[in-house]
């Protein structure tokens, strides 16, 4: 059987049964007709009126019970997390909410110097407020009413780094889960400020392990890698107190042109969707355009990705074109070429720009054809020019029919390898930061 067909059915598979008896049910308290898709939000993601002074302040904290917890494997993970709420500022400079979770470790740190800290930063869980990773922690799957069917995307490497005995603080972006905004998919510098800002609420805990001293390191892959690599640009203009050592950006779209070309067709190809609602959301100039080019189908769909998770996104809109969200059939990808204003917002989230704080590490599926190897590559090679510590890691992967299982094989690979590398690099390693000279001959 193909591998691709497996793992299609291994997702369907996990849904169905996870629905069924593996899942937190969250529902309404009463029972309604036609409920809204996510079922209300928790009063802990509702921001307050008025906000702190101060980038990365705590608003509010509450303690959640984790699934994989206490007796089952003691003396290795901890019980409980701590869900926090936590200001930042958007790309317009506008003060936000964002929610995310702290995990303090049970097991002691092997270096020297003080506990580091690690911000997680999620791959691609959706734009629906109920998809926010913050509240996938006391069970690893959550199906709520619409249906909508959610997951924790990010525990397996929270787990592997808790291990070690790093502390992990995730971040849930700016609009995932606070009901007062769109969440900005892949918007870079929202997305760079959330995974900085996260740090600095992490060190502003009462009764934590690390202190502002910790060093910092960041994680993620796909929309993770995206935002971690942009924080790691972004450090040392908005957060030169957090003192980011060490970056692993897996699988970044950092020519969002490109990886929205790629994208159509594909299981996946609807995330477009999230991406357009959110640079709408965040740049008004943008709506007039996108009515006069999607036709009504593109407007309700538009609309209804807004409220997804990505397993929703994938059941519902899987193989499909955004030829057939538009009025003249071209994808947006297409128009956006002829319109300059799409140009223009295109331009400015393109990932490579600036030299990269600390040390960095790359990682990109060489038959990745979904956030794809080339403009990964291109990225790495752009950080090195301008004086980057970039060690550059191709993974064979798998080649499928599906670009999606190209996309992910890769994250499966990597987890343990760029786990270790951070790890090390926080500890203080001797090895060489950077393999720069030698992309150019890496495949």
């Amino acid at each position: 059987m193909r591998l691709h067909t497996q793992w299609l059915r291994l997702v369907m598979g996990a849904a169905v049964v996870t629905a069924t008896v593996g899942v937190a049910v969250q529902a309404p308290a009463h029972a309604a007709a036609a409920p809204k898709r996510g079922g209300p939000v928790p009063a802990f993601y509702v921001p307050p009126t008025r906000l702190p002074a101060t980038n990365g302040a705590v608003i509010r904290t509450e303690q959640v019970k984790l699934a994989l917890s206490g007796p089952v494997v003691p003396r290795v993970f901890p019980r409980y997390a701590t869900r926090l709420m936590y200001r930042s500022t958007d790309a317009n400079g506008t003060p936000v909410a964002v929610t995310g979770a702290y995990f303090e470790p049970t097991k002691p740190w092997p270096g020297a110097g003080p506990r580091p800290l690690v911000v997680v930063a999620s791959g691609t869980v959706g734009q629906g407020d109920q998809c926010a990773p913050s509240r996938a922690l006391s069970s690893p799957f959550i199906l709520t009413p619409g249906p909508s069917f959610s997951g924790g995307l990010e525990l397996p490497a929270i787990y592997r780094l808790l291990a070690q005995g790093m502390a992990v603080v995730e971040t849930d972006y700016i609009g995932l889960g606070t009901p007062d905004r769109v969440h900005t998919y892949v918007q870079r510098i929202d997305e760079g400020h959330a995974v900085l800002d996260a740090a600095r609420a992490a060190r502003a805990l009462p009764g934590v392990s690390i202190t502002r001293d910790s060093k910092v390191g960041a994680y993620g892959y796909s929309q993770g890698g995206g935002a971690s690599a942009s924080a790691a640009e972004l450090q040392p203009t908005y957060a030169p107190d957090v003192p980011l050592t060490a970056t692993y950006a897996g699988a970044p779209p950092a020519d969002l042109a490109a990886v929205t070309a790629a994208t159509e067709g594909t299981e996946i190809f609807a995330v477009i969707g999230y991406a357009v609602n959110g640079f709408v959301s965040e740049n008004p100039r943008l709506q007039p355009v996108l009515d006069r080019y999607t036709n009504d189908a593109g407007k309700a769909a538009l609309k209804d990705v807004a409220t997804t998770c990505i397993a929703d996104t994938f059941a519902r809109y899987a193989g499909g074109h955004t030829s057939t969200w538009t009025k003249d059939g071209r994808t947006l990808n297409e128009i956006a070429k002829t319109e300059p204003l799409l140009r223009e917002v295109f331009a400015q989230q393109v990932i490579g720009t600036m030299r990269p704080a600390g040390n960095v590490r790359v990682a990109t599926g060489v038959n990745d054809n979904l956030v794809t190897h080339a403009q990964v590559r291109t990225m790495a090679e752009s950080w090195c020019r301008l004086g980057g510590n970039v060690t550059y890691v191709p993974v064979k992967g798998p080649r499928t029919p599906s670009g999606t299982v190209n996309h992910f094989a890769p994250l499966i690979l990597d987890q343990a390898p760029a786990v270790t590398w951070i790890s090390s690099q926080l500890r203080g390693s001797s090895a060489p930061a950077s393999n720069c000279a030698a992309i150019p001959t890496t495949r």
